[in-house]
């Protein structure tokens, strides 16, 4: 994938230039952080979390270079324990909730991170079977399902691209009622 791909994933749960407060969790490097930052625009600041702090210091460095406007604000946590997080537009979940194998508790958390009407945009490898590499993807279909049980609604799929990795890569828009 590339970033053209990145942006098109997200762009569906995102309006052009919208700015707000969103997160990245598991945020690696920052493919998708980068993604988001060309589609809320100058006006958004981005949490990028994640445990590995080479990761984000390198999507530090890419950031600056590539949207110098844009607020990024770098955290290295592990986003399956609580975080001080509040009253977000969106959240983003790119090919991160696949390593957690307790996906409705870490679901509370992200939940409650988002104020009443926000996002979550979750992308994940549409397969129910995993691997060494992606222990615990979740295809679409049980995705809905959990997102449901997690008291999200209106879970409905933005987009697709092919994988060489278990076939296609999908990403969901959720909302908190």
């Amino acid at each position: 994938m590339n970033h053209a791909d990145h942006v098109a994933l997200l762009a569906g749960g995102v309006a052009q230039g919208e700015g707000g407060t969103w997160a990245d969790l598991g945020a690696g490097t920052g493919a998708f952080t980068l993604a988001l930052a060309d589609l809320i625009g100058p006006h958004g600041v981005i949490h990028a979390i994640d445990r590995d702090r080479a990761s984000l210091a390198e999507l530090r460095s890419a950031f600056v270079s590539a949207v110098p406007q844009a607020e990024l604000r770098v955290q290295a946590a592990d986003f399956t324990r609580p975080l001080d997080l509040a009253d977000l537009d969106g959240i983003v979940m790119a090919n991160s909730l696949h390593f957690v194998e307790d996906k409705t508790r870490v679901l509370a958390l992200v939940r409650g991170y988002l104020k009443h009407g926000g996002r979550l945009i979750l992308v994940e490898y549409d397969s129910d079977r995993g691997n060494g590499w992606v222990p615990h993807p979740l295809s679409f279909e049980t995705w809905r399902e959990l997102a449901s049980e997690s008291g999200f609604v209106a879970t409905r799929k933005l987009a697709t691209v092919p994988s060489r990795f278990l076939r296609r890569i999908y990403s969901a828009l959720s909302l908190v009622p």
